[in-house]
């Protein structure tokens, strides 16, 4: 299962690229199904098993996910992430490199559910002689990014710090910036990966416990490419 961290109330997985958190439309395994039969099996459990989903990754996206395995633990993570006391940070392989090696992206994005697609927007309703489109239910996408390595090819290796956690948020916002995740065809990469993931990493997660109050800090070993790409910039 690629077990991070787990204890009697939490269990964080390094999810790999194409594995997805909940059932959806394609009637594939979903992780949290998954993590259920693993425990049941696992433990010996009699009966269902819990396991809720704190937070979500996009199916291309790897890296750290966190489940909660009450009902309580989830509502208490539930709050952490609605008041932003979830740190989150992701690694990103963008071409070409941002013009600035370092930076905080202030936007606001609107989604649309028909192409699963986010779109950086203004907030104002008033779009006469613009091209973007409504923002008439924008919210505000914030994140800071810095350069960790770069590579043979002309790839970067971005860190994100997100501060909110909108829909597509690392994706949309990095390739308005004109720096597009490698293998991100629907942000507009130039070709996709062989594996048809992202180059989109969730490093590392840094949270107080909600029942034990103490500090966890995970980190996710990156995938292959990122290790084979940036070896001599980065330390796992």
């Amino acid at each position: 299962m690629n077990i991070l961290y787990e204890d009697n109330h939490l269990i964080i997985i390094n999810k790999l690229p194409g594995q997805i958190i909940q059932g959806d439309k394609t009637g594939d395994t979903c992780l949290a199904d998954e993590i259920k039969t693993f425990i049941k099996h696992r433990d010996n459990k009699p009966g269902n098993v819990f396991c809720g989903v704190v937070h979500r990754l996009d199916r291309p996206v790897s890296g750290v996910c966190i489940f909660a395995k009450t009902s309580k633990a989830l509502t208490r993570m539930n709050n952490l992430v609605k008041n932003h006391e979830l740190n989150k940070i992701y690694w990103a392989i963008v071409k070409p490199a941002p013009k600035n090696a370092e930076g905080t992206l202030n936007d606001w994005i609107v989604r649309n559910e028909k192409l699963n697609k986010s779109f950086i927007t203004i907030r104002d309703d008033h779009h006469s002689g613009t091209s973007l489109p409504s923002g008439r239910d924008a919210k505000q996408a914030v994140l800071d990014y810095r350069t960790i390595g770069t590579s043979a090819g002309g790839y970067t290796l971005l860190e994100v710090t997100l501060h909110t956690g909108r829909h597509h948020q690392i994706r949309c916002q990095l390739a308005h910036m004109g720096c597009p995740i490698k293998g991100d065809l629907k942000y507009g990469a130039p070709r996709s990966n062989t594996d048809a993931s992202i180059s989109l990493h969730a490093r590392s997660v840094e949270f107080v416990h909600p029942v034990s109050h103490e500090n966890i800090y995970v980190q996710a070993p990156p995938p292959e490419e990122f290790v084979r790409m940036f070896e001599l910039k980065i330390k796992n």
